[in-house]
């Protein structure tokens, strides 16, 4: 080959690598720096003069801090740097950055919260005073986990017009929470980094590696050098640690109870989800190229990991840099990949309900969730009359979306029925009140916990069977075949406890395990609302109906906008309409405003001259008796309505509840009354008019208010009856794919 040939392709080399892209990774101290610096060199090295022609030079760029990194990435001043969730959230929705990689760790992409002590007399529950060592003032396992724990337990109090910030320093004595605002010295008075008038050499409660107390090894040395009393971090802190040193360290337990060291997955405050990669949005498949390549060659099973380990921190004397030690493995994202299927609905609630959204009117307001226009009537008239923390009624199209909407923080609580309790309650969401149907209201207390919502609390709700006196021939056994009313899909009365009697039973020939189609072949039509429009379920629900207007497109909808729907609509459907051709033969609802409703069905003109005296109850046992009878005619007590929200707010709800209960609950001269819905053409608006009055449930395990026979039916019906809703919760951020 001559001499000039050679030239020209080493020209062509140079032309090549000149025009290659060049990846920028923003590093938050100098022990970062050289770890990408030396990966930088390494990958050159390694790399054949064609690779990198075809690839790439990775330059290091140091930042002040993670959130100067942010802006730097933002402004084209970088690339590429890997952020805890917070950061994730504040990079994604402030800053339009892209998600491009996540980090699975041996248990996948989720970490612990924990809270450790060298304390043994510590008690998570009684923390005021103690002074505290975080990996940092908005990370997930040091300040978002464990302040989320501590409000919704009622260890921490967080009044109205604070921050959480403020909340934090007046809990604790003293910190140290890298990252937190000015505003609260006493959030920083624990850290150690250089002090400078000079914001590029000042390091002090900076999140930067340049604070020794920043991060959950940072944290850690907080705790071991005697500075702070308990230490909040995430799991991977505590690997590695020999067993001399495990000894030293305490976990501190959500009950109030200590465990060592290695039982993090039984005692610990929460898991969320872990460090992700994000980048400039027009630089995100070059980045994912690049992540790919360099874990080929420096990850856990790379083929040069002895030449550079990309997961470890050990050679530059610091934890965590550039990716988290515990990383296994980085999962390069797609492009339909958004930011809840990074952090998961849950973490973006909390990251929202702890203010890293900004401050905002959402801080300060109660979203009642309604499902129809009859609900959003009677919530405006609420919100008319409250005189204290302003509520705003948010529409949904029905319970589970109620449901979701509070999962997404888009409404804050609804009284749910139990079935809907339940589903909440798989949700992640946490009871904050019972409503109560009997006596003894004077008496509720926070101690009063024994078994106030529980189903067999004094004067239940009973599920009943109603069909028409001069129908003779329908008894519970033989209702196959028939067409029912049912007051939703879900209903405790008109779902749940009736699997126990119909499609359950040993008679019954249908051998389905998913309840939906169960019932499809068990009955001849139906109307269960919320049910598949296009099915048997929905054959004779009418909609909303208006005078000579055929059945509208809200047809078998979960609201009120099926005039069949609830305890009045499966009555309505019973009698069936003006036409005379859509009823049923059966009713399932629920005991406790059937005599009200009868009388309803004339004095809303539905239909006239219906009286108590035309119905029958269908016995267990396969007899009949009058509706008054319900005492010892039905198929099983219905456990009360709980009010849900997500449990960052759960004092505020239970707050706000409690004080509207004093102003408009039946012993108030109000003309506004919580428990009546009449006035609003409907019944059970909001609460079931039935309540008495609400007691307080926060602290409870729903399933203990539901009680252990209800609970059990419904997890055995949803082990394996598909539900959207159940679906969208069960969503998994911390699986490993």
């Amino acid at each position: 080959m001559t001499s000039t040939m050679r030239g020209g392709i080493v020209f062509i080399y140079i032309l090549a690598a000149a025009l290659a892209k060049k990846l920028r990774w923003c590093n938050v101290s100098d022990m970062e720096q050289r770890k990408c610096a030396e990966l930088s060199k390494t990958l050159q090295s390694v790399l054949s003069p064609r690779a990198q022609v075809q690839f790439i030079k990775l330059s290091c760029i140091r930042g002040h801090n993670v959130e100067d990194c942010i802006k730097k990435i933002r402004g084209n001043m970088a690339d590429a740097m890997s952020l805890d969730a917070a950061d994730i959230y504040t990079a994604a929705t402030f800053y339009g950055l892209t998600i491009v990689a996540k980090e699975i760790y041996q248990d996948g992409g989720c970490l612990y919260s924990v809270a450790v002590t060298r304390d043994e007399s510590l008690d998570i529950r009684r923390l005021k005073g103690k002074r505290s060592c975080h990996d940092g003032g908005r990370r997930m396992a040091g300040w978002n986990v464990p302040l989320g724990f501590l409000l919704s337990h009622g260890h921490l109090e967080w009044q109205k017009n604070q921050t959480v910030a403020e909340a934090a320093s007046r809990f604790f004595g003293a910190s140290c929470a890298p990252g937190s605002s000015a505003m609260f010295p006493t959030l920083c008075a624990l850290c150690q980094g250089q002090r400078s008038y000079n914001k590029d050499r000042n390091y002090f409660c900076e999140t930067s590696h340049n604070e020794p107390f920043y991060g959950s090894g940072g944290a850690l040395r907080c705790l071991e050098q005697g500075v702070g009393d308990v230490a909040f971090l995430d799991n991977s802190a505590l690997a590695n640690m020999s067993v001399s040193e495990a000894a030293q360290y305490k976990l501190l337990c959500a009950d109030g109870t200590q465990a060592n060291i290695a039982d993090f997955e039984r005692c610990h405050l929460g898991r969320g989800p872990g460090n992700a990669v994000v980048a400039r949005y027009n630089y995100r498949k070059f980045t994912r190229k690049f992540l790919g390549m360099v874990q080929n060659l420096f990850g856990r099973n790379g083929s040069y990991r002895h030449r550079f380990q990309l997961f470890s921190s050990a050679a530059f004397n610091r934890k965590n840099l550039m990716f988290g030690d515990a990383t296994v493995r980085l999962q390069i994202l797609t492009d339909n990949s958004d930011l809840s299927h990074v952090l998961g609905l849950d973490h973006m609630a909390l990251l929202k309900g702890l203010g890293h959204h900004g401050s905002s009117l959402e801080n300060s307001i109660v979203r009642w969730c309604c499902i129809s226009a009859a609900e959003q009537n009677k919530c405006e008239e609420w919100a008319l009359n409250t005189k204290s923390t302003p509520l705003v009624c948010i529409r949904a199209t029905s319970v589970s979306h109620c449901i979701e909407m509070m999962k997404r923080d888009e409404a804050d609580a609804a009284s749910l029925d139990a079935t809907h309790a339940y589903i909440a309650g798989k949700c992640g969401l946490v009871p904050v009140v019972t409503e109560h149907y009997g006596g003894g209201c004077g008496m509720a207390s926070d101690t009063d916990r024994d078994a106030h919502g529980g189903p067999e609390a004094a004067s239940p709700i009973y599920a009943l069977s109603v069909v028409k006196k001069t129908s003779r021939s329908e008894n519970i056994f033989n209702l196959g075949g028939r067409r029912s009313c049912h007051g939703h899909i879900y209903s405790p009365a008109g779902w749940l406890l009736l699997t126990e009697y119909t499609v359950n039973t040993s008679n019954n020939a249908t051998g389905s395990c998913n309840i939906n189609k169960a019932y499809a072949d068990y009955f001849r039509k139906a109307c269960m609302p919320g049910a598949s429009v296009k099915g048997k379920l929905c054959k004779v629900c009418i909609g909303w109906e208006q005078a000579g207007s055929k059945p509208s497109n809200l047809r078998c909808a979960a609201n009120h906008d099926e005039l069949y729907y609830g305890n009045m609509g499966a009555l309505r459907c019973l009698v069936g309409n003006s036409n005379r051709k859509n009823f049923g033969d059966v009713a399932f609802l629920e005991h406790h405003n059937l005599m009200e409703n009868i009388e309803g069905l004339g004095r809303s003109g539905w239909a006239t001259g219906w009286t108590s005296d035309d119905f029958e109850l269908l016995c267990v046992d396969g007899t009949r008796a009058p509706v008054t009878e319900w005492q010892r005619c039905n198929m099983g007590p219905v456990p009360p309505n709980i009010v849900m929200t997500r449990s960052v707010i759960a004092t505020k709800i239970k707050d706000f509840l409690m004080e509207s209960q004093e102003h408009f609950g039946p012993s108030s001269d109000s003309e506004f009354q919580l428990f009546q819905s009449h006035r609003y053409g409907e019944s059970d608006l909001l609460f079931k008019d039935a309540a008495r009055c609400l007691r307080r449930a926060v602290h409870q395990q729903y399933t203990d208010i539901l009680g252990h026979r209800y609970s059990s039916l419904a997890r055995s019906v949803f082990s394996c009856t598909h539900s959207e809703i159940l679906g969208l919760c069960s969503r998994d951020v911390c699986s490993d794919p």
